[in-house]
């Protein structure tokens, strides 16, 4: 189950809304067969698992173990049922990490199997398996989307000078490590004010992964066309009181504003299918998400080494002891997870 937790990583990023699932063959403690969900739409886990057993180890298949992060699939989606490849190959055990939260599935994979004779082991690592697909978990248990805050802040916990010009505060390494976390995550909301001032991209062009849609509160429709959110390099949706228009690019997301906007966006991130959003807007937008109790991961990046007196505070989390904490050149990069949620 480890090797399996170990393959289903490799399709981060990739295989959104779907989770990441990895399967392994055993045949006599041997590993005859391996695989990955790589990406959406394309074929499971366990599929690429069978598939790559060798022609002289076919006959082996039946008489193998199939260990596999989260439970078969036993519904037609982009792909046929998982549960039907297993019956047809006549594996007679099948070991999984988790059930799937899915209501599509949510144990009726597994029972089928049983139904059919397969012996079921389940419960293998599934605190490892649920943590990996934490944001799947989350979106089809709570119905939100995972939710992570991330910023930078000075040693003196400041974002952005006393005229609020723009800091430089994170090293290259760094904003490396912030471009692979963007291609991890389904999409990305900034405020209007870091769209006018810092004039962001919002891609992963320091990583080699998929870029996330890239969401803007926008309430007045008053950025102009020329910001490179609005390029063509991938999808944007702005959040505005003014217009609602679904297609095109920019798309338009009407909100009101006698309803709080962070819920209205995470409701509409959940209809659109969106399982999980970085939000890297200025200290208001963060500090909105943070007092109405709408995350579940908080990353901070801290220069150790840089302090500037006057300027702009940063978002202030409730009093909780962090979860890990990494250094990478001058920068302490904290974690926080949200267990009030």
């Amino acid at each position: 189950m480890h090797r399996c937790l170990e393959l289903a990583r490799q399709g981060a990023g990739y295989v959104a809304p779907n989770p990441m699932v990895g399967a392994v063959l055993v045949y006599n403690d041997r590993i005859i067969g391996e695989g990955y969900h790589q990406q959406f739409g394309a074929p499971h886990a366990e599929v690429i698992c069978i598939r790559s057993v060798k022609p002289e180890n076919a006959y082996k298949i039946a008489d193998s173990v199939l260990y596999v992060s989260l439970e078969p699939c036993s519904h037609y989606g982009k792909t046929p049922p998982c549960t039907d490849l297993i019956l047809q190959h006549k594996i007679k055990k099948v070991v999984i990490g988790s059930s799937d939260p899915n209501k599509a599935v949510s144990g009726g994979g597994a029972a089928l199997l049983k139904a059919n004779g397969v012996k079921v082991e389940t419960g293998i690592l599934e605190k490892e398996n649920v943590e990996l697909n934490r944001r799947f978990f989350t979106f089809h248990t709570h119905h939100q989307p995972y939710i992570i805050l991330k910023w930078a802040q000075t040693a003196d916990g400041k974002m952005a000078g006393a005229a609020n010009e723009r800091l430089l505060i994170s090293s290259e390494t760094t904003n490396r490590l912030v471009h692979k976390w963007r291609s991890e995550e389904a999409s990305i909301l900034i405020g209007t004010h870091t769209a006018l001032f810092d004039d962001p991209e919002l891609t992963t062009r320091k990583w080699p992964g998929p870029s996330p849609v890239r969401l803007v509160v926008d309430m007045e429709l008053q950025l102009p066309s020329s910001l490179k959110i609005f390029n063509s390099k991938q999808r944007t949706i702005i959040f505005n009181k003014i217009k609602h228009e679904e297609n095109g690019q920019p798309a338009y997301y009407q909100v009101t504003e006698d309803v709080s906007l962070v819920h209205q966006v995470v409701n509409a991130l959940y209809q659109m299918n969106l399982q999980s959003v970085l939000v890297e807007g200025g200290a208001r937008l963060l500090q909105s998400f943070i007092d109405e109790n709408m995350w579940d991961e908080t990353r901070i990046i801290c220069n150790k080494h840089l302090a500037i007196g006057k300027g702009l505070p940063a978002p202030q989390l409730p009093a909780m002891k962090p979860a890990t904490e990494i250094t990478i050149e001058n920068d302490e990069v904290t974690f926080y997870y949200n267990k009030n949620r």
